[in-house]
């Protein structure tokens, strides 16, 4: 029997939260997406990089989350890139960041974005962001296992 390779479902990381935020807690949300922006993402047109997540009138919104639009896609609509996107939670989630955020200062990140089944899932991410001597510090220790590494191999 042969063995079939795994497909992997991201769309994409946000890599630049990893350095920006320590993670607390990790949600998985849905998106409530329309028809051309589902096409924009199986062809990789999004950006994360500048977006985040916020909570109003106990609901959960996505904005500046930049999906490209496609010129096949979006003929007959005007497609709005940056268009405010709401995140599709349980309730008890809900609640629960609504204390985090308000009571603990803490701060709702979008992390990536990818398939589950056909649907397309983000992962909210619950952080803390990070003072600039943590940031010093996290690129000192890349720097320090990279050049470990280097030392092993050649050595």
């Amino acid at each position: 029997m042969a063995k079939t390779k795994k497909k992997d479902n991201t769309i994409i990381i946000n890599k630049k939260a990893s350095h920006e935020y320590h993670f607390i807690e990790e949600f998985e949300a849905g998106l409530e997406l329309q028809g051309w922006e589902i096409k924009s993402l199986r062809a990789g047109k999004v950006n994360l990089t500048e977006s985040y997540v916020y909570i109003k009138d106990g609901e959960v919104f996505l904005t500046n989350c930049h999906i490209t639009p496609l010129n096949t896609a979006s003929t007959h609509i005007i497609a709005e890139p940056n268009r405010i996107k709401k995140l599709l939670l349980h309730k008890h989630e809900i609640t629960h960041l609504i204390g985090a955020v308000e009571r603990k200062g803490l701060t709702l990140v979008a992390r990536s974005l990818y398939w589950v089944k056909g649907w397309v899932k983000i992962k909210v991410i619950l952080a803390q962001g990070k003072k600039l001597h943590d940031k010093r510090a996290a690129i000192k220790e890349r720097d320090w296992n990279r050049q470990k590494q280097r030392l092993l191999k050649g050595g």
